[in-house]
């Protein structure tokens, strides 16, 4: 009779098997994705910006409120000054050629920071589905410099409405480097616990 330890294993054998013949493509795009910094100067086509667009209207998010509104900037000059929202982590924006940034009305959702979460994660997926890639830059609580906000900064640059907050921007664009996927053994399963905090999930 088998034990759980080896019923996982025989499931996690199956797992890789029917990834082999491309059945589970989510998890596919989940294992090999990478946050991409280094983009070639390859403009991301219309009909591939279109895909993300719907990509991130199509998110989830709280109540069907939908607070998120998006920016698309695909002009390099535009590009170049977002990169210099942030003091560090946004000057690799200026070599991307697109930029959507991801921002939401905070008085139509309390919850809107997790439903731009949601929307961001759907572009990133998006995107590595059609060859591209992408990387997070926070914007939300971060600094222009030591009195401006990165906030206010991007919203002056891009006339964003006050009442909008905006949470990040996602460079997205065609990969000049290449990463290795993390390989499971890596993965933090110390961190998963079964039915109660402190039972360890994979010793169970």
């Amino acid at each position: 009779m088998l034990n759980l330890h080896d019923y996982r294993l025989i499931k996690s054998v199956c797992i890789v098997h029917f990834l082999d013949r491309g059945e589970f493509m989510f998890m596919s795009l989940i294992q090999k994705r990478r946050s991409i910094r280094r983009f070639l100067a390859k403009p991301v086509e219309d009909e591939k910006i279109e895909v993300l667009i719907e990509a991130a209207l199509r998110a989830p998010s709280s109540r069907g409120l939908n607070p998120w509104e998006f920016v698309v900037v695909t002009e390099h000059d535009l590009l170049e000054k977002l990169s210099k929202a942030k003091v560090h982590g946004s000057e690799f924006l200026k070599n991307a050629p697109l930029g959507i940034v991801v921002c939401a009305d905070k008085d139509r959702c309390d919850v809107w920071v997790e439903d731009c979460s949601i929307a961001s994660t759907f572009i990133f997926l998006a995107s590595e589905s059609l060859g591209l890639r992408s990387c997070w830059i926070q914007i939300r609580e971060r600094m222009h410099n030591e009195t401006i906000t990165s906030e206010t900064y991007v919203s002056e640059v891009l006339h964003i409405p006050s009442k909008l907050k905006v949470e990040s921007i996602i460079a997205v664009g065609y990969p000049d480097e290449k990463k290795p996927p993390h390989k499971k053994e890596e993965l933090q399963y110390e961190k998963v616990y079964l039915n109660k905090y402190g039972r360890s999930y994979t010793n169970s």
